[in-house]
């Protein structure tokens, strides 16, 4: 089974995650954050939220985007749990890891309207300018 195939399953990721190999784990989290909706919301945000503080610094980053990918897909998230946990990403040691951290919380201004502090709530207005300009090339 490929990393983002269809038809992952609750029991293939906690497989992945019994086997606890970063190499597979780094999947984790973008298949559960992207396909929330066809999970349980609950199951997935938790997923994310026990490799957000993974050693792997891919693990960790792309369970924090996870977050972002589930507010997109759900169009909620437990904010009081999460919210935290993304804004201390914002300045973890990694590069990879903020990066995503900064993805995640633009996901959680555009999609909730929540701001994550330490975030730069000006970036949102790039992505969004950086959008239209690309559909305006696009003929949109």
């Amino acid at each position: 089974m490929g990393p983002f195939s269809e038809g992952w399953t609750e029991a293939d990721v906690e497989a992945v995650i019994a086997r606890g190999n970063p190499d597979e784990l780094l999947y984790v989290p973008i298949v559960v954050g992207m396909n929330a909706a066809d999970f349980d919301r609950e199951w997935a945000e938790r997923i994310c939220i026990a490799l957000a503080s993974h050693s792997h610094f891919n693990v960790r980053g792309n369970a924090i985007l996870g977050f972002g990918h589930i507010a997109r897909t759900c169009r909620t998230l437990n904010t009081e749990q999460i919210v935290p946990l993304i804004s201390s990403a914002l300045s973890d040691p990694n590069e990879y890891v903020r990066d995503h951290a900064d993805n995640a919380a633009c996901d959680l201004q555009v999609y909730l309207g929540v701001r994550v502090p330490g975030y730069d709530t000006a970036k949102t207005e790039e992505v969004y300018e950086a959008i239209i300009e690309l559909q305006r090339s696009n003929g949109l």
